[in-house]
C-alpha cells in the first residue's frame, strides 16, 4: 500500500465529480478522501495498492458526463498517518 495525493484541473466542480470518484472508489476498494479546493480543482489523497492506484487514476482522468479533465497532477506522498478506510469527501475545501 502506498499514498498518493491527486490534483485534477479542468471542468471538475459543481458537475458532480467528487460524488462519482467516491462512488467509483468504493468499488474500488481504495481509502483516503477528496475535496474541492477555492482554485477550482479538485484534489485527493489516497492509500491503495498499485493496481488500486492505476484504476483510480483512470476514474480521475474520466470523470463523470459533464466533467472536462484537463490534468490529472500524480504525487507519491510518505505516510503521514492513518487515513480513512474508504473514500470520504471532505466538503470544507472550497
Amino acid at each position: 500500500m502506498s499514498v498518493r495525493r491527486y490534483r485534477v484541473s479542468g471542468r471538475v466542480q459543481g458537475v458532480g465529480y467528487r460524488a462519482h470518484v467516491w462512488r467509483r472508489a468504493t468499488e474500488l476498494g481504495v481509502g483516503g478522501w477528496v475535496r474541492n479546493l477555492a482554485d477550482g480543482t479538485v484534489e485527493a489523497l489516497v492509500e491503495a495498492t498499485p493496481e488500486g492506484h492505476a484504476a483510480f487514476e483512470q476514474v480521475l482522468r474520466e470523470g463523470p458526463r459533464f466533467a472536462r479533465v484537463e490534468l490529472v497532477l500524480v504525487i507519491d506522498e510518505p505516510a503521514a498517518g492513518p487515513l480513512p478506510a474508504e473514500l470520504t469527501i471532505v466538503r470544507d475545501g472550497a
